[in-house]
């Protein structure tokens, strides 16, 4: 769906809505998918009030997605920019979502993707720019002489290098950007930081590596996925996050659920308990991970064993998908 900013934006009554939603946690009713898509639809493109848009976040926020909400918000925010075309060869394309960064330990989100790019699979990191308090990927990427790609068209040339992507959310899915930024106006986070972990922009088959961070989550997002992930469109590597990012734990390695068509398979089992700190970069900061995670590709420091295995994990399955 492109809107013609030609023409005037009809408003939306999202008063019905909000009724449904913003009875608060015990007398709150979830909207069903068809609701949630019209409903998102109309929040993306510009015809909700402020009033409302306010009043329906903080709601949502209080109340929580249900299964059919997150499929309907999430069929509107994939429609609402072009799919992204297929790249050619033997591997589907792996997205790598990064939108929490580094806060204690160093960011190996840019290892991760540079290790998979390496094997020759198409990898797609979309996220933030910036973060304040933060070190993100593409400061990172940045950092190492990369740049962001700004298109679908210099993303597939970037596919061609062997390197990884990197996608502003802006340029990748900007009407759901203007929804994130809306943090900075109320303050706390909304359906849409939920929505952009799991994103889906390709044409066709493509894993997804999500992480969550609350336990509820864990459960909600494997229904989704097991329910009402579009029939071929679904596979996806589920695991708690690495500070919110969804690189394995350098020190401890987190369990892996895969989601493929209605199954989910437990693919990696989480570390025990252990002393063991893996080498790391010495600062969290953008310079001193880039440096690190160049000697790390060139093999000069060993590559965390769990960053290892999650890259052998999606190399696996994204040849799989790719030969469908």
């Amino acid at each position: 769906m492109q809107i013609d900013t030609s023409l005037p934006l009809e408003p939306f009554l999202a008063a019905p809505f909000i009724k449904e939603v913003g009875r608060g946690v015990k007398g709150a009713r979830s909207m069903s998918r068809v609701d949630a898509n019209t409903l998102y639809t109309a929040m993306l493109a510009g015809r909700v009030s402020d009033l409302e848009m306010g009043g329906l976040l903080l709601a949502m926020r209080i109340k929580g997605e249900s299964v059919d909400e997150i499929a309907g918000f999430l069929a509107a925010a994939e429609a609402s920019f072009p799919p992204l075309a297929m790249p050619p060869g033997e591997f589907a394309p792996v997205l790598i979502p990064s939108y929490n960064g580094a806060r204690k330990m160093a960011n190996l989100t840019p290892l991760l993707a540079l290790l998979l790019a390496r094997e020759g699979v198409p990898v797609l990191v979309h996220g933030v720019s910036t973060d304040p308090g933060r070190v993100t990927s593409a400061e990172i990427f940045a950092a190492m002489g990369l740049s962001p790609s700004r298109s679908a068209m210099e993303a597939a040339e970037v596919f061609s290098w062997k390197q990884p992507a990197f996608m502003p959310i802006e340029d990748l899915a900007p009407q759901l950007a203007h929804q994130l930024a809306l943090r900075r106006i109320l303050g706390v986070r909304n359906s849409a930081h939920t929505l952009a972990k799991i994103l889906q922009p390709f044409a066709g088959p493509a894993l997804r590596l999500v992480s969550y961070t609350h336990p509820e989550y864990l459960e909600t997002l494997a229904a989704y996925f097991v329910t009402a992930a579009p029939k071929g469109r679904g596979d996806a590597f589920l695991m708690r996050g690495t500070e919110g990012e969804t690189v394995a734990n350098a020190n401890r390695a987190q369990a892996i659920d895969w989601f493929h068509g209605s199954e989910r398979l437990l693919i990696a089992e989480r570390d025990a308990p252990t002393d063991h700190v893996a080498p790391a970069p010495e600062a969290r900061d953008a310079a001193a991970t880039a440096e690190w995670i160049a000697r790390a590709l060139d093999g000069e420091v060993p590559v965390p064993a769990p960053i290892a295995a999650q890259v052998a994990h999606c190399v696996r399955v994204s040849k799989a998908l790719g030969a469908r």
